[in-house]
């Protein structure tokens, strides 16, 4: 069984920043990857991602903004998100691919973003 816990999300404005956070409850690299998504209508879209190896991939509407990174010690990702639009609001998951397959998710942390 894996947890995955995030935080950070909150209200802010236009151009304004916020540090999401997700605490996994064992070691990051047992994933393949880890990333952040956004919950659309029927689906959510990754917004960044970081493999077991470092490789880092982004949105291309988050590009340039946001930064996904990791604290191995912590067990935990970061996304650090810049200059933000109001369209980036919604809720954010965290989600972490195990060996062989599969996904595991967070219960999301909510982020809006006022004009």
């Amino acid at each position: 069984q894996v947890q995955l816990v995030e935080s950070g999300g909150g209200l802010v404005q236009a151009g304004g920043s916020l540090r999401l956070s997700c605490v996994a409850s064992r070691n990051i690299f047992s994933f393949k990857e880890m990333g952040w998504y956004r919950q659309g209508p029927g689906a959510r879209t990754l917004i960044a991602s970081i493999t077991n190896d470092g490789v880092t991939d982004y949105s291309d509407s988050v590009k340039d903004r946001f930064t996904i990174s990791r604290d191995s010690a912590k067990n935990t990702i970061y996304l650090l998100m810049d200059s933000l639009k109001p369209e980036d609001s919604g809720v954010y998951y965290c989600g972490a691919d195990p060996w062989p397959r599969g996904r595991h998710w967070g219960q999301g942390t909510r982020v809006t973003v006022s004009s």
